[in-house]
């Protein structure tokens, strides 16, 4: 069943891995301009962007430096929420969709223990997106050893598993909402909201009382706040995104155990 999921996805993600990594070749590879003329594009250049644009962007602090400029361009917005979209993908295509289409209500005919099948598919959604990760990895590794960003693979690689940990976690709420509902659109705008929520509390709203202490039931709490570019791993952080995971996975499995299944 893993292996039929992943070969059911293979095309997409080869896609998304070859989309992902020249994002990483373009964006980082316009790094060696900024090494150049470190004046243009530091302190002086950043004081123009708006607060809140900053706060999103990660306060954009040492935007010249090699580490700033990989935090700011790569792991503060954009390949986090691109790792979130493809786990969501994966994650309707598990359960919701082949609802949705009679397909499952099929599978679940066969004698096939339903939770083994949730379990299965949890495992083919954490395959592919480790594939999309180590990919990922190699070329966020290699195009920053090609523009001399200066920053040691073992930070490189901390970031990188805080990546996959977000996007795994958000696909496993979209799984398990899924598995709960049958329906697609439920699963998508749970996981959008959480998304959206979430990293606004952390970044504009870290500044806001009243809404600053949300920041706890926020992934991107644990997924940043470590600062593994700058610091290493944040082994208690992301022990706290693997443990929301599984809690996750063992949440699918139970619903859609105890659900009637059809269209």
């Amino acid at each position: 069943m893993i292996a039929k999921s992943l070969r059911d996805n293979r095309r997409s993600l080869i896609s998304w891995c070859l989309g992902i990594s020249a994002f990483m070749g373009v964006y980082l590879g316009a790094y060696a301009t900024v090494r150049l003329d470190p004046k243009s594009y530091g302190s002086m250049a950043t004081a123009k962007f708006p607060g809140p644009l900053k706060d999103l962007m990660g306060g954009l602090g040492d935007f010249a430096s090699g580490t700033g400029y990989l935090q700011t361009v790569v792991y503060q917005l954009f390949v986090p929420m691109l790792f979130i979209v493809f786990a969501m993908l994966l994650a309707n295509r598990a359960i919701a969709q082949p609802e949705e289409s009679g397909t499952l209500e099929l599978v679940v005919t066969l004698p096939v223990d339903r939770r083994r099948l949730v379990l299965d598919r949890f495992a083919a959604l954490a395959a592919a997106m480790l594939v999309l990760a180590a990919v990922t990895l190699l070329a966020t590794w290699a195009t920053s050893q090609a523009v001399e960003m200066g920053v040691p693979f073992d930070r490189i690689l901390a970031a990188h598993l805080g990546v996959l940990l977000v996007g795994l976690l958000f696909g496993t709420m979209g799984l398990a909402v899924g598995a709960a509902t049958g329906r697609r659109a439920i699963a998508s705008a749970v996981v959008g909201v959480w998304v959206v929520a979430g990293f606004v509390v952390v970044t504009i709203g870290r500044n806001i009382d009243a809404i600053a202490w949300l920041k706890w039931i926020s992934p991107f709490h644990y997924y940043a706040e470590g600062r593994p570019l700058y610091e290493g791993l944040p082994v208690g952080d992301y022990l706290v995104l693997a443990g929301a995971t599984v809690v996750l996975a063992l949440t699918a499995v139970l619903s859609f155990d105890r659900r009637d299944v059809g269209v």
